[in-house]
């Protein structure tokens, strides 16, 4: 591999007429390393793909923007190297210098070889596989070298940028991304970089004299008012999602479908019938008004305390006027700006809505969600969304335009007994206290009985149905045919035009419906319009690719376990395979340890932004790297804001735990931050790392050695493993008032003190990041102390063979014979009878500014 170098870079650029930092190599580190792409606006629109390696960043000048479609292959010219400070630069580079036009931040995150130690042979030999943490990229992916043209020597090597085949891929999606003209970093498209608006703020401001401006687009053409409601696609039900490539695969929300229309600084929002509601939802109109013009196609949802859309509430929400915490999903993009949208292809609308979303400003975003779709099998999809109990799942042909209507590029697969029915009466006790709903949908003799619906009726839904029963009074029974309710006196007729959601249990051979429970009203369906019997509860549904009977999908079949509240699929799964005598441990088993260690576990973790290693198939499958929450995943969890543009996951209950556990997620590796502020570290870690060939017995005296250096610093530092072959030393620091402290800092201090143990022991310790210069020493880690850094958490399983544990120690215990081995999932139970010897962790902390000073900080 050519060794990272900048000569190339420099001189191409003068630095006193283009604002692009000059740089510096920086360290080669291993781990995650950084990864972005910028847009560039030069000659040609191309995308400058770019990944850390040996300190610089390896640069390639991709023709199109990266497709997450396997069978799509973009040529990457590999060019010049560029400093790490290139990875935060976007603006406009002045005419007359080499590369002018305009840069835009169109993707950034971590990546990490899939083979790090044979990275610089796979180098050499043109092949290197990648795994993506970004914002819009993720996953599996491929560079490999092209032969030179017959033999002969090229001035630049071309490789071939190539999606792997996983969870992540999108098949079909083509050159949907080219749509997507948003910054991550600042929500501009590249235009709006041209022109300066909110500039980004460089140490060496520039002249700008005629520099390359792309022209605006439709887009970005503002209209006068909101436009007029237009008509809206609706799905076709099916009783599975469909098989086979070119289907994306959405959650189905449990809401109110709304079509909000933004333009001249108003938003309209108007009902699946075109009815203006801009007046029941005021928070979110008043949002909308602020967003870029357009037309969005969505659902509008209330969410539970476990971030689950929750239509009673909803309902309880419009008729209490309480909206404020109602959110709006966008799923499609209709119009934007002066362009209409419809005729292009689905992938292409839902890229151009992500970057619609991205331009939006954070301000006005509060209320405002997008909806991620799936492209692997619709079937899995769908056992998860029934495992969540989510309503169920919508897919849509990627290469299809909107059209109004039902048509067959929407089909609706349910999970369970959901839908809408007709209203044509109640039943009262006494004549007067309501009791239960005589339903039924309508056929071509008049409405069909259902039978009744007993159960679901809470004070707050009360609150609205009678009214709205008593308002459409009917002296006679609108049903027909066999099976139609006889009157009474306890019965009351209504007008058959209310239309009522329902969950139900599937059908009586009478034909009426079994265990019905009211969700809500649905003031936004015409009665007209309920023609189908409602759709009974998934049990069998059939693979449409493999035509066989897939596992029941409602959260009712044998088997299931719940925890904490939190239903475990798959229980029986191993995670961890049986080895040394000792048997496997599976799904239940993991959700069953966060419930029992969740005491102990949570005051590391909980209100901190946590990254999540995850294995759903267990230790010995795929094993990926979950940072960022997803719409529709993850109910139990928290969002967590920390700047950037998706939320990052955070824990703050048992319940959260167990969530992780249900997702495959075997470790929990927190930020150091205080809880509730990302932005400020409340802990210093220092992760011994000792070279292969050293006994424990080593990293033991190391500790004992960083613990001497710390307390002489008036420090508390606290002990434990780490679940492998080393041990983390931890020191927790005041975060409030004066004590507080910058996470640069915190970093500097954990560098200073590292640097000052190696040069007390040179023989023992080392701050070399590479293994093959430790030469026998333990790596002092102290680059766990950055912003977005993370340390497994204390209590934490591990994704590897034997299901260990992160163990918290008393510093008594850490003395020569001591085996990290022994703390295991296995004998967790035990462990946690004993006391937590950090139970005092925080009592500990203390400010860290003396100890910076006294380290020349």
């Amino acid at each position: 591999m050519a060794k990272g170098e900048l000569k190339t870079y420099q001189a191409k650029r003068k630095f006193d007429l283009t604002p692009e930092p000059k740089g510096a190599k920086g360290r080669a580190r291993k781990g995650e390393l950084t990864y972005l792409i910028q847009r560039h606006a030069a000659t040609r629109l191309h995308y400058d793909f770019r990944i850390e390696i040996d300190g610089v960043l390896k640069s390639w000048a991709v023709t199109k923007a990266p497709s997450r479609d396997p069978a799509v292959k973009r040529l990457a010219v590999e060019v010049e190297d560029h400093p790490l400070d290139y990875g935060t630069f976007e603006g406009t580079i002045p005419s007359g210098n080499y590369g002018a036009g305009t840069v835009q931040l169109w993707d950034r995150g971590s990546w990490r070889p899939q083979s790090p130690d044979t990275l610089a042979e796979d180098w050499s030999r043109g092949s290197i596989k990648m795994c993506l943490d970004g914002e819009r990229l993720q996953g599996g992916w491929a560079l490999v070298r092209l032969k030179s043209d017959r033999g002969k020597p090229s001035k630049r090597n071309n490789w071939l940028l190539i999606k792997e085949k996983d969870e992540h891929a999108v098949p079909g999606e083509g050159d949907a991304n080219m749509e997507i003209d948003a910054s991550v970093a600042s929500g501009r498209s590249l235009s709006e970089i041209a022109e300066g608006r909110k500039q980004w703020t460089s140490s060496k401001p520039v002249a700008r004299k005629g520099p390359a401006k792309p022209k605006p687009t439709k887009a970005e053409a503002s209209v006068a008012k909101p436009r007029a409601f237009l008509p809206i696609q609706l799905c076709k039900v099916a009783d599975h999602p469909p098989g086979g490539q070119g289907w994306a695969h959405e959650i189905k929300f449990d809401g109110y479908r709304i079509q909000v229309s933004v333009g001249g600084g108003q938003a309209r929002l108007f009902t699946r019938r075109g009815h203006d509601w801009s007046d029941r939802f005021p928070e979110i109109a008043a949002d909308a008004a602020k967003w870029p013009d357009g037309v969005l196609d969505g659902e509008i949802c209330a969410l539970d305390a476990d971030h689950m859309p929750d239509f009673s509430a909803l309902q309880t929400a419009i008729a209490d006027g309480k909206t404020a915490d109602l959110v709006f999903f966008g799923f499609d993009l209709l119009h934007e700006g002066a362009e209409d949208l419809r005729a292009l292809p689905m992938s292409h609308r839902k890229a151009r809505l992500q970057a619609h979303i991205d331009r939006t400003p954070r301000s006005a975003a509060k209320r405002l969600r997008f909806v991620e779709h799936f492209a692997t099998s619709g079937q899995a999809i769908l056992d998860s969304a029934c495992r969540m109990d989510l309503e169920g799942v919508i897919s849509k042909k990627l290469d299809a335009p909107y059209r109004a209507g039902r048509s067959s590029t929407w089909l609706k697969s349910k999970c369970r007994g959901r839908d809408e029915v007709v209203i044509g009466g109640w039943s009262s006790e006494g004549g007067t206290r309501f009791r239960s709903l005589l339903v039924g949908v309508r056929d071509k003799d008049g409405l069909r009985s259902l039978g009744r619906v007993g159960t679901g009726y809470s004070a707050a839904l009360l609150k609205t149905l009678v009214p709205a029963l008593k308002g459409a009074a009917a002296d006679h029974s609108p049903f027909t045919g066999k099976g139609a309710p006889r009157g009474g006196r306890d019965i009351h007729w209504v007008k058959p035009v209310l239309v009522a959601e329902i969950e139900h249990g599937g059908f009586t051979e009478s034909g009426t419906l079994r265990h019905a429970s009211y969700k809500g009203l649905r003031e936004d369906k015409p009665a007209s319009e309920v023609t189908d019997d409602p759709q009974a509860p998934s049990t069998k549904a059939k693979s449409a690719k493999s035509g066989q009977s897939a596992p029941s999908a409602t959260v009712s079949k044998p088997g299931k376990v719940i925890v904490a509240g939190v239903t475990i699929s798959n229980p029986d799964k191993a995670l961890w395979p049986a080895a040394a005598g000792k048997p496997a441990l599976t799904k239940a088993d993991l959700a069953r340890y966060y419930e029992m260690a969740a005491e102990r576990i949570l005051p590391h973790v909980a209100d901190r932004p946590v990254s999540i290693i995850r294995a759903p198939e267990g230790i010995e499958g795929e094993t990926f790297f979950q940072r960022h929450a997803m719409p529709g995943s993850n109910p139990r969890l928290k969002l967590i804001d920390v700047k950037e543009r998706k939320p990052y996951v955070g824990v703050v209950d048992v319940g959260g735990l167990v969530a992780i556990g249900q997702a495959g997620g075997l470790e929990l590796h927190p930020w150091g931050a205080r809880p509730g502020d990302p932005e400020t570290p409340d802990q210093i870690t220092f992760d011994l790392d000792p070279d292969e060939g050293l006994d424990f017995d080593d990293v033991i005296e190391a500790a004992r050695m960083v613990r001497k250096q710390l307390e002489g610093l008036g420090l508390n530092p606290f002990v434990k493993t780490t679940g492998g072959k080393g041990l983390h030393v931890v020191v927790p620091i005041k975060s409030d008032g004066r004590s507080r402290i910058e996470w640069d800092q915190a970093k500097a201090f954990a560098k200073q003190v590292s640097e000052i143990m190696k040069r007390e022991s040179p023989d023992r310790f080392t701050t070399t990041l590479a293994k093959k210069a430790r030469g026998g020493k333990i790596f002092l880690d102290y680059l766990r102390n950055g912003r977005m850094a993370t340390a497994v958490a204390p209590w934490s399983p591990r994704a590897r063979p034997g299901a260990g544990i992160a163990y918290p120690l008393a510093w008594i215990q850490v003395k020569k014979g001591l085996d990290p081995k022994a703390f295991t999932m296995h004998e967790a139970a035990e462990l946690l009878k004993k006391p937590d010897p950090w139970k005092d962790f925080r009592k500990g902390e203390v400010s860290l500014r003396s100890a910076l000073k006294k380290v020349g900080l």
